[in-house]
């Protein structure tokens, strides 16, 4: 297809839902949270604020949340004059997880069922987020999801569509967290898998950078989507994006992020894999705060 958008219009099925007034708040608090780290002036402080929320205040709240997401973020970048605000944490969470990488995996090998410990050490990743809350316990929540029930499982529906599959499309979250990622691909060992990241960095999702410091190149072809939302856009993805998303018979989105950004698609290749971090998220799977989702296009498909 050629580079005009013929691709991604044959797979733009429906927009994203308008976003839920929380959201808002939850901004306030993350830019509250970056003034606190970056700008010790209180004047200053203030100007910011005042930017900020007159940028909340013209926003098109009838878009889902992504996309003003990355608006916020795009302003925080600009001010602070710095691409990557969130590099030292990216660089953090990748040696956190690669440092538990030979002990996970051992597990991974001696577990009963290496396919399902693989799969719950993924979601479990998805706890590494800068997003809502930059306070968070990665040893805790592997020892957790080793014996939690999950609020929605669709796992063993998963792992026969991956058996059978030719292609899998797998879109990546945080950095870090696609260590888990990693592994799990390394457990299913598919011969023809795409991993997908963040076409610039946004937050501490993974992008090109992150992928290749965890060796996901070894498992998978990696590729970006080409936007800077800290999430999947289907009508600001690249065109390698959209080809890889056709392609697929399976379409794996990690996180709520993307979970927002494709839970319209009403695609039944699309299985979401996931930590529920806020209610507003767990009201729409049905689910509770805290939750563990594998969950095939937005639960329509029932184990």
């Amino acid at each position: 297809m050629s580079a005009d958008g013929g691709t991604k219009s044959s797979i733009i099925k429906q927009k994203a839902g308008r976003m839920n007034y929380q959201c808002l708040y939850c901004f306030a608090r993350a830019f509250e949270k970056l003034l606190e780290k970056h700008i010790p002036d209180n004047e200053e402080k203030l100007r910011m604020s005042q930017r900020f929320f007159d940028m909340l205040a013209k926003a098109d709240t009838s878009q889902p949340t992504p996309y003003i997401a990355r608006e916020f973020h795009a302003l925080i970048r600009e001010y602070l004059d710095d691409p990557d605000p969130y590099r030292h944490e990216k660089e953090e969470g990748n040696k956190m997880a690669l440092a538990l990488m030979p002990d996970l995996r051992k597990n991974i090998h001696q577990a009963q069922d290496p396919f399902n410990r693989a799969l719950r050490y993924a979601i479990a990743g998805n706890i590494m987020d800068y997003g809502p809350s930059s306070h968070f316990n990665v040893h805790e929540t592997l020892r957790e999801v080793e014996q939690a029930r999950f609020a929605i499982d669709h796992s063993d529906i998963l792992r026969k569509r991956i058996q059978n599959a030719q292609n899998i499309l797998y879109i990546g979250d945080n950095a870090g967290e696609i260590v888990m990622d990693r592994l799990f691909l390394e457990t299913i060992g598919h011969p023809h898998v795409t991993f997908a990241v963040r076409g610039q960095p946004v937050i501490n999702d993974a992008t090109l950078e992150d992928a290749q410091t965890v060796g996901m190149d070894k498992v998978a072809e990696v590729i970006s989507n080409g936007y800077d939302a800290p999430s999947t856009i289907m009508d600001q993805a690249s065109e390698e994006f959209a080809r890889a998303y056709l392609k697929a018979d399976i379409i794996i989105a990690k996180g709520q992020g993307n979970f927002e950004g494709l839970m319209h698609q009403n695609d039944h290749r699309l299985w979401f894999l996931l930590m529920v971090k806020c209610q507003v998220i767990g009201n729409m799977l049905g689910v509770n705060k805290g939750d563990f989702v594998v969950s095939n296009s937005h639960g329509q498909e029932k184990a």
